[in-house]
């Protein structure tokens, strides 16, 4: 048997380490390019997000290439209810596919009938580029690919708070990802946005305590590099330390800032 490249035993760290303590970069500007370099920085992985980012199928696969290229496993946020696109993105490679309102068991059940080979779902074969990528024969992949490959469902409305136990029960669903942004937004009926909050933060344990009951993992985004942090002390297993577009604009801050200060002291 092919030996598992590091960059495909991703998929068994995150799920079999306990607190990974893993943080991946987050983009949504459509540009390989820009994959090309946030992948050249110590994150573990790179998430492309399809949902609120201008990816199409095109620029996301090129983009899964930047990253294997860079040794970085790929992991892509589908359009909500798109689960078909879930498919194709582990075609072309990517490590994983996280599903946004994922809000009931039918839900997972759907998500991981696209994105898991029989026996535990039904996604047609196809995985040209993923077999490139990975380097395996057909067989080996189709044995593995459950395995290798993440389904992540979002938990980010009072719904899918509600209906964690059995969402997780869902033989297939590998792990969750919590939207705090979102998950604010439905705790306060729409009152205020509110992701970094103690309100959250108890969420966020209550998630974290049922995943572990089931021995799966979770994910989480933070605004920025400290909330990251606070959010991997609160037992995340991943996390996305700011999306590239705040990153870019607080590099371009920081050094119009420092070129002022500067010119301003002498």
């Amino acid at each position: 048997m092919t030996e598992t490249p590091a960059i495909d035993s991703f998929a068994d760290r995150i799920k079999t380490d306990g607190h990974a303590g893993l943080v991946s970069a987050w983009i949504g500007i459509p540009e390989p390019m820009v994959v090309h370099h946030l992948a050249q920085e110590d994150f573990d992985s790179v998430v492309l997000d399809m949902q609120h980012g201008m990816w199409d199928m095109a620029s996301a696969s090129n983009a899964v290439t930047q990253c294997r290229s860079a040794g970085k496993p790929a992991i892509a946020r589908i359009p909500v209810g798109d689960f078909a696109s879930a498919s194709r993105l582990l075609d072309a490679g990517c490590t994983g596919v996280i599903a946004p309102m994922v809000n009931s068991v039918a839900d997972a059940e759907a998500l991981v009938r696209f994105a898991k080979y029989p026996p535990l779902g039904e996604r047609s074969w196809g995985p040209t580029l993923a077999l490139n990528h990975m380097k395996l024969s057909a067989d080996e992949y189709l044995r593995t690919a459950n395995r290798l490959t993440l389904t992540i469902a979002m938990v980010e409305t009072r719904a899918a708070l509600d209906a964690i136990d059995g969402i997780l029960g869902v033989e297939g669903i590998d792990g969750v990802f919590v939207g705090p942004s979102d998950l604010s937004i439905a705790l306060s009926n729409g009152a205020r946005l509110a992701p970094d909050t103690d309100e959250i933060d108890r969420e966020l344990a209550y998630i974290v305590a049922r995943c572990r009951a089931h021995k799966k993992f979770t994910c989480a985004f933070g605004s920025n590099g400290k909330r990251a942090g606070e959010l991997l002390a609160l037992g995340c297993d991943l996390v996305v330390a700011s999306a590239d577009t705040t990153q870019l604009r607080a590099g371009a801050a920081s050094a119009i800032n420092g070129a002022r200060t500067f010119a301003a002291g002498h």
